[in-house]
């Protein structure tokens, strides 16, 4: 009887490191799996801050065409309104010389 009890105690203590074997084998794995998770994480952050700093680039670009835009058209309605004011100017300056003319010849 005690060559059985001996063999089931030895047949115990090799399961128990079978087990033992297999869980660090399986928490090696687990362990390789969250460090791939974590690296895809950083790869995942790193394109999302490549992302938003393209954005940004772009926001600036597009913010600095319609500052340009706008001073282009401001430039163009200041030099349309000059040109109106000269055509004004030059009207009012023809009615005085024909007011003048006439008045000359009144006298």
């Amino acid at each position: 009887m005690n060559n059985k009890l001996l063999a089931c105690l030895g047949l115990l203590a090799v399961s128990v490191t079978a087990c033992s074997d297999k869980s660090k084998n399986e928490a090696a794995e687990a362990g390789d799996h969250a460090a791939a998770a974590a690296q895809d994480a950083g790869a995942a952050t790193v394109t999302a801050a490549e992302d938003v700093g393209n954005a940004a680039s772009d926001a600036a670009t597009n913010a600095g065409t319609a500052v340009d835009n706008a001073a282009e058209k401001t430039a163009e309605a200041a030099r349309n309104a000059a040109a109106d004011a000269k055509e004004a100017a030059d009207k009012v300056a023809r009615k005085t010389e024909a007011a003048k003319d006439a008045a000359e010849k009144t006298q």
